[in-house]
């Protein structure tokens, strides 16, 4: 892969860039690059992996509330079937 050497980048910006790759978990690197992609007008598709935020994402607490929200649904009604 080629690599381009950034100068003069104003110290804000920097700041910025680091501060949007840390609360995204991405490296810098990406985040440039993912701009520099939207901007051109070449922007990726996200990958399968950001299924993850839908995918097991419950806390231990959400998951319990929604396991006793519908033992109601498990008791069999004895009287219906007889």
């Amino acid at each position: 892969m080629t690599q381009i050497t950034l100068r003069g980048l104003d110290p804000k910006i920097e700041h910025d860039l680091r501060r949007i790759a840390k609360k995204t978990g991405k490296s810098l690197n990406r985040i440039v690059l993912e701009m520099i992609h939207k901007s051109a007008g070449y922007e990726k598709k996200p990958p399968a992996a950001s299924l993850r935020k839908l995918a097991g994402g419950w806390t231990e607490k959400e998951a319990s509330e929604f396991t006793d929200s519908i033992k109601i649904c498990e008791q069999i009604d004895e009287d219906v079937w007889r």
